[in-house]
This record gives structure tokens, C-alpha cells and sequence, in this order.
């Protein structure tokens, strides 16, 4: 399964989950509960579309990346979309001591990528590229609209699942045909079910945006080192101190991010927005091999990392 498909079939999933409790709500009748779940689910996704990447821009501090003091991120971002065939996305910088980086915006046309001081201070000129390179795909594959989509879906079932819980006392269910036991099982399981999907989306899109991204680039070996500074300063206790921005610290924003910031605060893996650092380099390791970047080599699975554990 192609991750596209899969993306396609986890949001399908989530829909078909707002519309069953919109239907429990009816009595299964198909009534006005439902009607109106549609109607605030198209709305809430037409507001994300259109005024995410104000909001994310806004709770990140961010200013615009000025042209005339980093001249070389702007003439790398040029090179990188023209080389994509894409349209060049607005360039801001956030007042984070944070070693992080995200994209947002409705479409190519309409996007921008944000990247943290603590990023611009601490990454060589390549590995910067790369975590470029990771945004602007996101940007190109559409995640941000595909992300702001789950997200909003997610959110419109949590709230959903807290009025199913109320149904028993409402004295409504043996009017409408709800069964309390199946109302109750889906306040309880649905938030947990649309969690677990959203995250699976996001997981999924940052993958692909590793992979094309160092496809941009050409040095999948770069995002990698990146990444690993990257999970070396999430684990930073001085850093840790140290804070981010209002969308830093936001548990819904953790997604659209390069690494979870602080290391990420999900209590399984399962919820998790990203996939562990480990794994994510893991695959850019394989990637540099298919590209001649490093001799194939056969790898103990008990044994300790790899080029990069030993260059961190």
C-alpha cells in the first residue's frame, strides 16, 4: 500500500467515524445530528485551509527571514523549489532556542516555512538544506492540508464523543432507538480511535517527506546528521529549560514540526506525530545505500547503531 493510499484510507477511517457518531446521536435514524456533524466538519476544514498558516505563523512569533542578513537560506530555498518545479514558499524565522523547523500554508502558492534561531545557529549548510528540503515536500505533497484535515476531524469527534456521554441522561435514548451501552462505548473509545488515526497520518507524511525530501537534495545523509542533533537537543535538559513559542508548547501543533518538540510528550507510541528519530534515519541510512552514498553492508540488529551513532 502505497503511503498516498494509506493516508487516503486512515481519513477515510476518521470520517466514517464522525459519521457513526453523528448516527448514534440520530438514533440511527440518519436526523439532524448528523446533517449538522457534516456541515461543521466541511466548515472547520475550510477554515483550516484557508487560515493555518496564519495561526501557526502567529503562535510561532514568527517574522519574515530577513533577505538581506541570511541571503544564503533564501538562494538555497530558491534552488531547492526550482529544482522541484515549484513555487518558492515565504521564509520566516522563529524566536526559539529550539533546534526545529515547520511548514505550513493551504497550497505551494500559499505556504511558508518557519525555521527556529536555535536551527539557523546550530546546523552546517547541508544538513539546513535538508531539513529545508523535508519542509518544502511537505508543502509539495499537500501534508499541511492533509494534516489540518485529520486534525480537524479528530477535534469534531472528541467534542461529538463528550455529547454522546450526556445522551443516557438526556432521557432521549429509547425515543430515538440509541442504545446508552453503544453511546457510552463510543464517547469513551471514538477520541481514542481518532487519535490513534491522526497520528498514523502524520507518521506516515513525515516518512514521505524524508524520503522526497532527500530525493530534493540528493543527500539523504545530511537530513539524517540533522536529525540526529535534532534528538540530541529535544533530550537537552539546558534546552528543555530554556522554553519555545506558544506553538511549541501546543500539544496540537506537535505535528507540524521536523522532530516533536521537546522530544515529544506522547504517552505511547502509538500517539505519537512523529516516528522515533531512530528509525527515520534508519531508513535515510538504506536510501544513501540504494544511492551509492554508502557501501551496502549487512547489519546485527543487536548491535549498536550505525555511521551515526558513532559521528553524533
Amino acid at each position: 500500500m502505497t503511503r498516498t493510499l494509506r493516508t487516503a484510507v486512515l481519513l477515510a477511517g476518521l470520517s466514517g467515524l464522525l459519521l457513526w457518531i453523528g448516527a448514534l446521536l440520530d438514533g440511527g435514524t440518519g436526523g439532524p445530528w448528523l446533517t449538522v456533524m457534516l456541515l461543521v466538519a466541511v466548515a472547520m476544514n475550510l477554515g483550516s485551509y484557508w487560515y493555518s498558516d496564519r495561526l501557526a505563523l502567529r503562535m510561532a512569533r514568527a517574522v519574515p527571514l530577513d533577505a538581506a542578513r541570511f541571503g544564503e537560506v533564501h538562494a538555497m530555498v530558491r534552488a531547492l523549489a526550482a529544482r522541484a518545479g515549484q513555487p518558492e514558499p515565504r521564509l520566516f524565522r522563529a524566536p526559539s532556542p529550539q533546534l526545529n523547523a515547520f511548514a505550513t500554508g493551504r497550497s505551494p502558492r500559499h505556504a511558508a516555512v518557519c525555521l527556529n534561531d536555535g536551527l539557523l545557529r546550530t546546523l552546517d549548510r547541508d544538513e539546513l538544506e535538508g531539513v529545508i528540503a523535508h519542509e518544502l515536500q511537505h508543502v509539495y505533497n499537500r501534508d499541511i492540508l492533509i494534516g489540518s484535515v485529520a486534525a480537524t476531524i479528530a477535534t469534531a469527534i472528541s467534542y461529538l464523543a463528550l455529547i454522546l456521554r450526556f445522551v443516557p441522561l438526556l432521557g432521549g435514548s429509547d425515543q430515538r432507538g440509541t442504545n446508552p451501552a453503544a453511546a457510552f462505548a463510543a464517547a469513551l473509545l471514538a477520541p481514542i480511535i481518532a487519535l490513534l488515526l491522526q497520528a498514523s497520518i502524520t507518521r506516515s507524511r513525515e516518512a514521505h517527506a524524508d524520503h522526497t525530501g532527500a530525493e530534493l537534495t540528493g543527500k539523504p545523509l545530511a537530513l539524517a546528521r540533522a536529525l540526529v542533533k535534532l534528538e540530541a537537543a529535544g533530550r537537552d535538559p539546558r534546552l528543555q529549560r530554556a522554553g519555545g513559542t506558544p506553538a511549541e508548547v501546543n500539544a496540537g501543533m506537535q505535528h507540524l514540526y521536523i522532530a516533536a518538540p521537546f522530544g515529544g510528550r506522547a504517552a505511547s507510541r502509538l500517539f505519537a506525530t512523529h516516528p522515533p528519530i531512530p528509525e527515520r534515519i534508519a531508513a535515510l541510512e538504506q536510501q544513501a545505500r540504494r544511492m551509492g552514498q554508502l557501501p551496502p553492508r549487512a547489519r546485527d540488529p543487536h548491535a549498536g547503531g550505525g555511521w551515526h551513532r558513532s559521528q553524533a
